[in-house]
């Protein structure tokens, strides 16, 4: 389903047939795909026993999460969870704890759970781009998870952070570090490496080796858990080449939750989840505030739904959520800013323009980028413009209203779209973002915009051959697009 599906359908609350997430039941003979919601609605009507042992892993933390509150809703009653469900953290895991937690009988009778969250008993060295590019990812922004994977990062390798210390890194040779970390050049650890160490050194980091958990586990999985009893294990990432994860394969459930695969999967899978989340509680969200949580979060799942759980909250008994709503409590990124930019632009407002401009030199964002986004933005004018010339699109007029618009424009360029099969221009945008360019584009004669497009190539070519300055030529521009 294209974007403008995905934002039309969810924003006006219409039945779209639910995407799964395939799981592989490895103990099944056939080894075949199982629907995780076909599982929980037998867990639920009681068709089925609990499996004595879950593995949820991959990339999608929410779905993750999710599934592990929706298996343990399932295993035990509400009023039973305070003295038969147990907790353990991969940041603080005691695996001898752990076993003997599994070992032991429920405290009073009935099913007792036990949730081993975020281990990292199946990374292997597999795994480690991975946690490099987290580390990447978050040594900045978010020090206390940069020093978590950092920590998972040197318990792999074996490097110790002894000798990693006051410079000792720079021995690890190019050729040595691709070596262990196969798969990452490591061509800008000097921009992170010593400061981790610093980090974990001057917090006293706990670098104490526990090889060996693995199997302790293992072994108590293999003598069977007793009836009962049901172990719940969630990791981002695992390595499939180790015994515990083979070993739960045979006798238990695994479950992957990996990034859908291609952006229209990712919006589907957002979309059953916003549905539901939208449902219970009553809410509705306008095409408006669903462009703006887009634009903020690029419909990554988990920071999606985050948004949107605080969107619920903060409307209290207001039942439709709108773009000031998301305005007010999602924040403002530099995402907005580049929007901010582009939409001064085409409404020709040269102070607002600059300023934006300005903001984001400020915020670090790369000029090529910048350029990037305000020829997207001129690009969809001039798609506009020729909907417009085409005269395929009857009596339009710049001030028509959006539900007009909806009803009698937007499906022509959707058979537009489908007559020419493309996917990647105007016409594969949410249709508020359609209607914007078409009205947008009344303030701009179609040579104009040819000759926009041409400056921004010739500025793209400056921008690598000449030592002219970014920021000017990009003012320039600007002033000329406003005039």
């Amino acid at each position: 389903m294209s974007a403008s599906g995905f934002l039309a359908r969810l924003a006006h609350g219409m039945e779209v047939n639910r995407h799964t997430f395939k799981i592989r039941k490895v103990h099944d003979t056939e080894a075949g795909t199982m629907n995780f919601e076909k599982i929980l609605m037998e867990l639920k009507k009681g068709k089925t026993d609990p499996s004595p042992c879950y593995l949820l892993y991959g990339e999608e933390d929410y779905l993750v999460k999710d599934a592990l509150n929706k298996i343990i809703a399932a295993i035990i009653p509400t009023g039973d969870r305070d003295m038969n469900l147990f907790f353990m953290d991969g940041e603080s895991e005691d695996i001898d704890s752990l076993c003997e937690t599994i070992l032991t009988p429920p405290l009073i009778p009935g099913r007792k759970v036990v949730a081993l969250t975020n281990t990292r008993l199946f990374q292997t060295r597999i795994s480690l781009p991975e946690i490099v590019q987290k580390i990447r990812q978050y040594f900045t922004s978010d020090p206390n998870t940069a020093v978590r994977y950092f920590m998972q990062f040197l318990k792999i390798t074996g490097w110790n952070i002894d000798d990693l210390r006051d410079g000792g890194w720079k021995k690890i040779s190019s050729d040595n570090w691709q070596k262990i970390v196969e798969g990452d050049s490591g061509h800008d650890r000097e921009t992170w490496l010593p400061e981790m160490i610093d980090t974990c050194i001057s917090r006293g980091a706990d670098m104490s080796d526990q090889r060996g958990r693995a199997e302790r586990l293992e072994d108590t999985l293999k003598k069977g858990i007793p009836p009962g009893i049901h172990l719940i294990i969630t990791a981002e990432t695992v390595d499939k080449r180790k015994r515990l994860f083979k070993t739960i394969s045979e006798t238990g459930i695994v479950l992957n939750f990996s990034h859908p695969k291609g952006d229209a999967r990712q919006k589907h899978a957002l979309m059953d989840m916003a549905k539901d989340l939208l449902a219970q509680s009553g809410k509705r969200l306008t095409p408006e505030a669903w462009i703006a949580i887009g634009r903020k979060t690029g419909f990554n799942l988990a920071d999606s739904m985050k948004a949107l759980e605080k969107l619920i909250t903060y409307a209290g008994d207001k039942k439709s959520i709108d773009e000031s709503d998301v305005e007010e409590v999602v924040g403002k990124t530099k995402e907005d800013t580049v929007f901010d930019l582009t939409g001064a632009l085409v409404a020709k407002k040269l102070d607002a323009a600059l300023s934006n401009l300005k903001d984001l030199f400020d915020q670090g964002i790369n000029h090529v980028l910048i350029l990037s986004m305000i020829a997207r933005e001129i690009r969809f004018l001039l798609h506009a413009k020729m909907f417009i010339r085409s005269g395929k699109l009857g009596s339009i007029e710049p001030n028509m209203d959006y539900e007009i618009f909806q009803r009698s424009v937007y499906p022509v360029i959707l058979q537009w779209r489908g007559d020419r099969g493309g996917k990647g221009g105007l016409d594969g945008q949410h249709p508020y973002v359609i209607y914007n360019a078409v009205r947008n584009s009344y303030q701009f004669s179609y040579e104009r915009l040819l000759k926009f497009l041409e400056d921004l190539v010739d500025m793209d070519i400056a921008f690598k051959t000449t030592a002219k300055e970014p920021k000017f030529m990009l003012e320039r521009f600007i002033m000329d697009v406003c005039r």
